[in-house]
C-alpha cells in the first residue's frame, strides 16, 4: 500500500513496538497525525497539571506542534510558564496550541466554515476552529447567527458561498435549531456540534443534541454534546479528501 494509507505497511511491527511509548504513566499518540490525518490533542480536564506538560512536551518533541483542549485558567498558566521562551503558546479560550518556533501547521488541506448561534458557543468553536487549524483547514468563521433571528443567517452563509467551504460546522446550544436550518440550505456536510447552554431543563446541551439528531434535514450529522475536537475532526477530513480531490484533478 502507498499514500494515505502506507503507514498500515509496518503497522504489525508498530503494534509491537510502539514509538515512544515507554512506561512512564502517559502514552500519547506520536504517531495519530501521520496515520490518521488528525493531531494527537492532550484533553486537560481531570488531568494534573504537570501530566498535560509533559503529554505536551512529549508531542512537541516528536512533532513540533501540540494541542490541549479544556485547560483551566491555572493549567494555561502552567504550561506558558513551562514553555516560555523557546516555544511560540497559542490560547483560543479553553484550548491551547504549543509549538517550537520552526514548526508550522500543514497548509492547503481544504475551506471548513465555522458558525456559532450565540457568544455562548464561542469556547466550543475556538476548540474546532484550532483543530481544524492543526489539520491544515483554512477556517471560515461567522459568529452569533442563531435562528432567532433568521436574518441573521444571510450574510454568513454568503460568506460561505464564496468560499466555497468543503462542510460546515455549526455550534448551537439552547433548542440547537441552527444546524438543522443551515444543512437544509447549503450543498455541503454540516457537523452539528452541539453545547451545553440554555435554562432550566435540556439546558446542559441534552435540548440541543437531541434536536440535532432528530433533524429532518438530511446532510447533517451530529457529535456529542461540547465536542468541538470531534466536530472539527470530521470537517477537517472531509475537507483533506476534498481538497485531495481538487488537486487531483488539476494535475
Amino acid at each position: 500500500m502507498s499514500g494515505r494509507w502506507g503507514l498500515f505497511d509496518d503497522l504489525a511491527g508498530a503494534l509491537d513496538h510502539p514509538a515512544g511509548t515507554e512506561d512512564i504513566g502517559l502514552r500519547p499518540d506520536l504517531e495519530r497525525e501521520r496515520r490518521a490525518g488528525i493531531p494527537e490533542v492532550v484533553y486537560a480536564g481531570h488531568k494534573q497539571t504537570e501530566d498535560v506538560i509533559l503529554a505536551l512536551n512529549r508531542l512537541v518533541g516528536a512533532n513540533g506542534r501540540a494541542l490541549a483542549s479544556r485547560c483551566t485558567d491555572a493549567t494555561i498558566t502552567a504550561i506558558e510558564q513551562a514553555f516560555a521562551g523557546d516555544h511560540r503558546i497559542e490560547t483560543f479560550y479553553q484550548t491551547v496550541v504549543v509549538s517550537r518556533f520552526d514548526a508550522h501547521p500543514p497548509a492547503g488541506h481544504g475551506t471548513v466554515g465555522l458558525l456559532t448561534a450565540g457568544t455562548s458557543d464561542n469556547v466550543c468553536a475556538a476548540e474546532a476552529g484550532a483543530m481544524l487549524r492543526e489539520m491544515g483547514v483554512e477556517v471560515v468563521l461567522a459568529r452569533d447567527v442563531g435562528v432567532a433571528g433568521l436574518h441573521r443567517l444571510v450574510e454568513p452563509l454568503q460568506l460561505m458561498a464564496q468560499a466555497d467551504v468543503d462542510a460546515i460546522v455549526v455550534a448551537a446550544g439552547m433548542d440547537g435549531a441552527l444546524p438543522s436550518v443551515v444543512a437544509g440550505l447549503v450543498p455541503v456536510p454540516v457537523i452539528g456540534l452541539p453545547v451545553s447552554t440554555g435554562y432550566g431543563l435540556g439546558g446542559r446541551g441534552e435540548a440541543a443534541l437531541y434536536s440535532m439528531l432528530q433533524s429532518c434535514a438530511p446532510g447533517l450529522a451530529v457529535v456529542n454534546i461540547d465536542n468541538g475536537i470531534g466536530a472539527a475532526a470530521t470537517a477537517g477530513l472531509i475537507a483533506r479528501r476534498a481538497a485531495r480531490a481538487r488537486q487531483q484533478a488539476g494535475s
